[in-house]
């Protein structure tokens, strides 16, 4: 077995997932990245070098399907395919409590308030769920109204609202201290919603879909805001807002990653190639001057914006 980090076109030794990685984000201060693997762990890197901090958090039974960081950059949260959600401590890796239990499916997304003081889940079991991200434990019913899987999850940057997306080709904003929906669910999409984000000011919804496209929505109204945005050749698996709220990224099965405006839904760069296999997650920097990708080909992937160039990525051989 050879194991090889590439870094800015240099070789040298190093460790990687050694499966698909399927989700990515940068740390609050941009200083680090943290992935989530089908080979059931979690890890985190430094996101200036690409050099890996620590050992792989182990703990999860089964594919771990999402990552997030908290706002304050000291505890990661994950959700998996062993039903559960868990916290860990950022640095050392050491799990943070007993796993969060009550999902009868995958978990499929999971995000941080912007407290840091609740953890919102959405699963395959069709539910979305709020948590103690001290405790573990839920606050309230899990939410109800969605009819197929809950795929992508995310808080308002006011904490007071939350965001799903669904393989019922919708979008849901609820109110996340009672549960309830807010207004009638998002309907354009022609196929399942992959993933959801808010933007900056939480006055706007993007979201990604198997119908190849990316949509933009107000987010008080769920009135689509222009055109969907056209140019991936596959499912649209992960969409995310610039910090300034100017610019949508998008990574799709394609193998592609895509910038486009996010007032017009024109592209702003050709599309990042470089992944041998589909596009699982991607993330804008805080500074907006980075790109990081996660795909089926193992790999994590750093980018420059706006020229598209690879700054380095992380990659595990089997020969």
């Amino acid at each position: 077995m050879q194991e090889l980090v590439l870094q800015r076109d240099i070789h040298s030794r190093g460790i990687g997932h050694s499966r698909s990685v399927t989700s990515v984000a940068f740390s609050p201060d941009g200083e680090r990245i943290v992935s989530g693997s089908g080979d059931n762990t979690v890890r985190v890197w430094n996101a200036r070098t690409g050099a890996p901090e620590g050992n792989p958090f182990q703990g999860h039974s089964n594919l771990v399907s999402s990552v997030a960081f908290s706002p304050d950059g000291e505890r990661i949260v994950s959700g998996s395919d062993d039903n559960t959600v868990r916290v860990w401590n950022a640095r050392t890796g050491a799990p943070e409590g007993d796993p969060f239990q009550g999902h009868s499916n995958w978990v499929n997304s999971v995000a941080f308030s912007p407290d840091g003081e609740r953890i919102v889940s959405g699963s395959y079991d069709k539910t979305v769920r709020i948590w103690n991200a001290r405790t573990g434990t839920p606050q309230g019913d899990p939410f109800q109204g969605h009819s197929n899987t809950v795929t992508s999850v995310a808080f308002s940057p006011d904490g007071e609202r939350i965001m799903s997306g669904s393989d019922d080709n919708t979008v849901r904003v609820w109110n996340a201290r009672t549960g309830a929906p807010e207004g009638e669910p998002f309907h354009g999409h022609s196929n399942w919603v992959t993933s959801v984000a808010f933007s900056p000011d939480g006055e706007r919804i993007v979201s990604g879909s198997w119908d190849n496209t990316v949509r933009v929505w107000n987010a008080r109204t769920g009135a689509p805001e222009g055109d969907s945005f056209q140019g991936h050749s596959d499912v649209v698996t992960s969409v995310a807002f610039s910090p300034d709220g100017e610019r949508i990224v998008s990574g799709s099965n394609d193998n592609t990653v895509r910038v486009w405006n996010a007032r017009t839904g024109a592209p702003e760069e050709d599309p990042f190639q470089g992944h041998s296999r589909y596009v699982t997650s991607v993330a804008f920097s805080p500074d907006g001057e980075r790109i990081v990708s996660g795909s089926g080909d193992n790999t994590v992937r750093v980018w420059s914006t706006p020229n598209g160039k690879c700054q380095f990525y992380y990659l595990r051989k089997f020969h």
